[in-house]
Order: structure tokens, then C-alpha cells, then sequence
């Protein structure tokens, strides 16, 4: 029986109407790989940032190898032997690869000494390097090699991964988990947060799983399944998800014809002939490794870059390329950028006031030329209910929300204006199973009521599970369009690496 490398015991920490952390205990044993799971606001984050040395607990204690272990920073938990992984990447875009694994490191080191350490770590875990590629030249994947490269640099004993696989291929996927194996058999121990409990069923050994802040259950993974873990993370058990095809009509919603844009800028992805159309109540995805051209293509989408792009947009018959935002969402379009806090929310304002910013001309929120604060109020209350969005109430600040629970308010949001046409970025990108699962059934039934979406996603899953088309976006280039039922995720992955299928 293997020994504990990690004891948690009565760990709680505290926030201003919020217990994060309530009491906290279970053990991680040596050379496994440990999953922790749990929704958005279950306290995962907040327990991992204790570990790393990003938070304090306001009570108890945590043993690493036998001795407490009380870190204060990140520094002082890579002393400790422990690392981490996080979702998005801490990279510095303009510097190269040798910069950034150098910035890493918390010991003195020559460039030659770097460069020794660095094939060695590249050969024995497969882990190839360019020290001199930019970081903004690299694919996801490639970053997410580095990123581990400068983590192994510290000769690890427990390795915390943080949606490792969100924005990866399934090549890259497999490529990782080849990785981790390598470090399993070097008596290594990993500790693995995700929100794809198939990669739980087929890479750990034990999972702890957390609700509202407290422990549910941490016991080894003989005899669950993907849908025993997602009923235990929420206390029921979720429906099947079905997209329709009854409700698409002939009608065409939005066709996008040659778009193109050159970018005088290293760090954008110029974007070329982009053209698709969609029918109105049919769910379009755009798949592609993140860096391929996906926030420049939303952003000519949504009327926040239309200086010097050439092509049509004909949106209701209409050419609405050089359209704002506003005049976009005048005409009934809605949509939900990458970045929720700060683009797709204001970060002091309530919940209401951010309601009150987005909405379209012909609600109830005016009366009598007067702004009804009382209307836009029951709007997020209903926002609030409807996606189960933790938060105090609707006059909490954004910034206060979990990014789970503000992307699920964002969504929730767009959703309950009932737009003709929805433009979502990765809808459902870290958050749990259980919200994971409210979005992507809204959506279909949005959809069913006549509005078209386009969905960007690097969620291969996501896609094939709403969309009724899906095409790929590489190099700024878009392919042409496949019935989600007719193209395997192999293929999927194939033309987010480049390449053509059949």
C-alpha cells in the first residue's frame, strides 16, 4: 500500500460571504495521479492556491513527505518540490522560449547549463524544444510543453495540473498523457483538476471530489463511470443531451463571404476567404487549436475590428461588415467574447448594472424615458435562477464571481435575450459538468426557437455534442463545412493540425 505524499487535514479558508475551503481532509498517496473534482465554486482553485502558496488557510495543516508544510509563495512551493500547471499559460508572448524557461527557474543557471537540462528533460519525457521560437509562433500544445519543461526544471515530487487538456488536440491529449505516464514511472505523484471526467476514468487512480466548499467523497475509481462521478459532483443525475435538426429551416440566417484581413502585427493571425453560411436554428462550430485566427475571426464577427477587412457579411439580407457592436446588437445579434471579465463583463459593476449594458433596444428596462432599475433587476434575478449562478445576490460585483459562475451569468445573459443570431467563444471552457450541461441544452433550445449560434470552441466534445455543422479554423484559414454526424473527432483533430482528410 503506498504511503501518503499529502495530507490535508480540517484545511478552511474564508472569504467575505463566501467559505471557499469548509474543513478540508483527504490524502494524495505517492506515484498516483489524484483527480480533483468539483463545480464551479466547489473550492478547487482556492485549495490548490493554498498548496502553491498563492493563498493562506485561515485553519489546518497540510504534511508533505512527513513534514508540515507551510509555503508563502510560489517559490518557496517549488523549494518544496511541489509544481504547477496552470489552465492559462503564464507565458510572455514577445520573448522566446529560452527567455521564458530562464524567467522560470528560481536557481542560478548558465544559458549552456539551461540547455543541457532542457534536451535532457525534451528527450526523456518527449517534450521537443525550439529555445529560440517565440512563444507567440508556438500552437497550444507547444506552450503547454513548455510551460511543463519549466515546471520539471525544478525536479518536481508532486506535480499539480490545471485543465491540462482545455485547449489541446486528441493528438495532444495522447502526447500528454504519454508525458505523465513518464513521470508516473519515475515515482512522481500528479494531482489533476478537469472538468473531463472520461480522462478521469482513464488516467487516475483516486478522485476527491468537493461540494460547496466541502468534501463529498475522495476514494479510489473502481467502478465509476463518467456519469457515477458528474451525479456525485452535483447530487443528481443529468439528462442526455440531443440536438435537434427538425427546427433548422431554409432560410438563411448569416453568410460570410470571402472575409479577409491583413494584420500589420506578429502577434494576430491575418484571416483569409473566410466564407460559410448558416440557416436559421442551426448550431455552426468553428473548432481549431488556440492561436489559429479564432479571436480575430470573433472579433470581425462582432464589429470590433472593421477597418480594412474585405468580403461581405450579410446578416437578414443585410451587409454588416463595417457595422459597430452597438448597430450589430441594434439588429438582434448577440454575443459572448473569450474573455469574460472585462470585455463581457465590467468588473465593478453589479450584476444588474451589467444586465443594464447589454440588453437590446426593445426591452422593459425604460420607462417613461427613465431607467427601471427594478426591471433589470428581476432580468438577473432570472439569469441568477435559471443557470445557477453562486453569487450573493444581483447586486454583487462581477469581479466577486468565479469565473464559472460569471461566464454562466454572461451566457445566461445572452441566452434569455433570445437574439436572432448568438456568437459564443468557448462556452463552456472550465466550468463543471453540471453547468457545462444548462449551457449546452440552452443552447439547443435556442436554437430550436429560430436563432442561429456559431459556437468557437476548442472543445471537440462540445461541438460534436450541439452543432449540427462544423468547420475548422487554421492559419487564418477556414475549411469547408462537415455535418457533425458524418466526421469522426480523429478527423476533427487532423484538420486542427493542418492537415486534409478524406
Amino acid at each position: 500500500m503506498s504511503e501518503n505524499i499529502l495530507t490535508i487535514k480540517n484545511v478552511s479558508k474564508s472569504f467575505p460571504k463566501v467559505i471557499a475551503n469548509n474543513n478540508i481532509s483527504f490524502n494524495i498517496k505517492k506515484n498516483t495521479v489524484h483527480a480533483l473534482l468539483g463545480e464551479n465554486g466547489a473550492g478547487k482553485s482556492t485549495l490548490v492556491k493554498i498548496l502553491y502558496g498563492l493563498l493562506k488557510s485561515d485553519e489546518g495543516e497540510i504534511t508533505f513527505n512527513n513534514s508540515p508544510l507551510e509555503v508563502q509563495s510560489p517559490s518557496e512551493a517549488r523549494k518544496n518540490k511541489i509544481g504547477m500547471v496552470f489552465q492559462h499559460f503564464s507565458l510572455f508572448d514577445s520573448l522566446t522560449v529560452r527567455e521564458n524557461l530562464v524567467l522560470g527557474i528560481d536557481q542560478s543557471m548558465s544559458f549552456s547549463s539551461l540547455q543541457e537540462r532542457v534536451n535532457e528533460i525534451s528527450n526523456r519525457y518527449k517534450l521537443p524544444l525550439d529555445l529560440d521560437a517565440p512563444i507567440n509562433t508556438l500552437s497550444a500544445g507547444q506552450k503547454q510543453r513548455v510551460e511543463i519543461v519549466r515546471i520539471l526544471l525544478q525536479d518536481p515530487e508532486l506535480l499539480i495540473m490545471d485543465e491540462p487538456t482545455s485547449v489541446l488536440t486528441p493528438q495532444e491529449v495522447e502526447s500528454l498523457f504519454e508525458t505523465l505516464n513518464t513521470l508516473l514511472t519515475e515515482g512522481r505523484t500528479i494531482l489533476y483538476i478537469t472538468h473531463k471526467l472520461e480522462e478521469v476514468i482513464n488516467l487516475c487512480d483516486e478522485v476527491t471530489i468537493l461540494r460547496n466548499g466541502e468534501v463529498i467523497e475522495s476514494s479510489k475509481l473502481e467502478n465509476e463511470t463518467a456519469e457515477t462521478l458528474a451525479t456525485k459532483m452535483l447530487g443528481k443525475k443529468l439528462s442526455e443531451i440531443k440536438t435537434d435538426y427538425s427546427n433548422i429551416t431554409s432560410e438563411l440566417n448569416l453568410s460570410a463571404k470571402n472575409l479577409s484581413i491583413e494584420f500589420n502585427d506578429p502577434f494576430l493571425v491575418d484571416l483569409k476567404n473566410i466564407s460559410f453560411d448558416i440557416k436559421e436554428g442551426e448550431i455552426f462550430g468553428i473548432a481549431g487549436v488556440a492561436g489559429n485566427g479564432q479571436s480575430e475571426l470573433m472579433n470581425l464577427l462582432t464589429g470590433e475590428e472593421i477597418e480594412g477587412v474585405s468580403g461581405q457579411l450579410i446578416f437578414n439580407k443585410i451587409d454588416i461588415k463595417n457595422f459597430s457592436p452597438k448597430k450589430r446588437r441594434d439588429m438582434s445579434i448577440a454575443f459572448v467574447p473569450e474573455n469574460r471579465l472585462g470585455h463581457s463583463a465590467v468588473p465593478e459593476l453589479t450584476l444588474t448594472e451589467n444586465i443594464l449594458l447589454s440588453q437590446f433596444p426593445d426591452n422593459d428596462f425604460q420607462k417613461n424615458g427613465l431607467i427601471s432599475f427594478e426591471n433589470i433587476e428581476v432580468q438577473a434575478k432570472k439569469v441568477i435562477e435559471k443557470f445557477n449562478v453562486v453569487t450573493p445576490g444581483p447586486d454583487a460585483k462581477a469581479s466577486s464571481l468565479s469565473g464559472g459562475n460569471l461566464q454562466k451569468f454572461v451566457i445566461g445573459r445572452e441566452i434569455l435575450s433570445k437574439p436572432k443570431l448568438l456568437i459564443i467563444s468557448h462556452p463552456t471552457w472550465g466550468i463543471d459538468a453540471g453547468a457545462e450541461h444548462a449551457i449546452r441544452q440552452s443552447l439547443i433550445e435556442l436554437a430550436k426557437n429560430g436563432t442561429s449560434i456559431i459556437v468557437i470552441s476548442q472543445d471537440l466534445d462540445e461541438l460534436i455534442e450541439i452543432t449540427h455543422r462544423l468547420s475548422v479554423i487554421f492559419n487564418g484559414k477556414l475549411s469547408k463545412s462537415y455535418d457533425t454526424r458524418e466526421i469522426s473527432i480523429s478527423q476533427i483533430g487532423l484538420l486542427m493540425g493542418g492537415h486534409k482528410v478524406d
